[in-house]
């Protein structure tokens, strides 16, 4: 392990991030006596290494099934599909499609998997991105019996997405939801902390809080029905892990790509 420490953590790679009522130099001067003290090489911060590069990393081309069996009562199910990377310019997009369809109690799949048919307490949508790559995904518990049944819910309601679109106000609700819970979360200084860090890390750009809601207002009914498309028509895999058989997501994944 120290080997490894020692091998990968290097002073060129280093990001600092910090945030609140402080000084930069003093921030600097701190931050370089600690590291001097714990063995750093601090020779290797006089060439700082270059962002990871964004083109030729590989990704699932077709779609991908794993069903972990587990004596468990209730049943995990996720489907997922590559997504976005953190510097393209549709990310403000995928929040909208996210929330939208799994973000919380008026959300698409909240409503038709929990609240309609009661197959699931707890039930969501997700989107990562990175600087190479991104990811989207959509997971609920239930029971083991419906678990089938819910994966293609699921995937159902992605593809109901992409074929009708958002109403206008699904759009308005959302970017509103969204807009505010990042004021919220802006009010921290660990959120202003590791949204500097992300941003040095992924893009080199920072968009301050005013532009990113600019951006979020800008998002259409269009462009979330377009990225929804672009989903579908995208390699779909599943997971599953409970007391299941190892079947239970055929004809699931096997629809991964769809014409919307």
């Amino acid at each position: 392990m120290l080997r490894h420490y020692d091998t990968y953590y290097r002073a060129h790679e280093l990001v600092v991030s910090a945030a609140g009522s402080l000084k930069h130099a003093d921030i600097v001067a701190r931050v370089l006596s600690a590291l001097g003290r714990s063995g750093w090489n601090l020779a290797d911060a006089s060439a700082p290494a270059a962002r990871r590069a964004v083109d030729g990393v590989a990704v699932a081309d077709t779609p991908r099934s794993r069903v972990i069996t587990r004596p468990l009562e209730q049943a995990v199910v996720a489907l997922a599909t590559p997504g976005l990377r953190a510097t393209d310019e549709r990310r403000h997009v995928m929040s909208v499609l996210s929330s939208c369809l799994g973000g919380g109690m008026s959300s698409r799949l909240f409503q038709e998997i929990r609240e309609k048919r009661g197959l699931a307490y707890s039930v969501y949508a997700f989107a990562s991105s990175y600087a190479d790559a991104g990811m989207f995904g959509m997971a609920a518990g239930t029971s083991p019996s419906n678990a089938k049944l819910v994966a293609e819910l699921l995937r159902d309601e992605l593809v109901a997405l992409a074929q009708s679109g958002i109403t206008e106000d699904e759009r308005l609700r959302t970017i509103g939801n969204l807009s505010g819970s990042s004021a919220l979360a802006l009010e921290s200084m660990e959120t202003r902390m590791m949204r500097l860090g992300r941003s040095e890390l992924t893009t080199g750009e920072y968009v301050d809080r005013e532009e990113g809601l600019a951006r979020l207002a800008r998002v259409s009914t269009d462009d979330v029905q377009a990225l929804a498309r672009h989903l579908v028509n995208s390699p779909l895999s599943a997971v599953v892990v409970g007391a299941v058989k190892d079947d239970i997501v055929d004809g699931v994944v096997a629809a991964g790509n769809i014409s919307a």
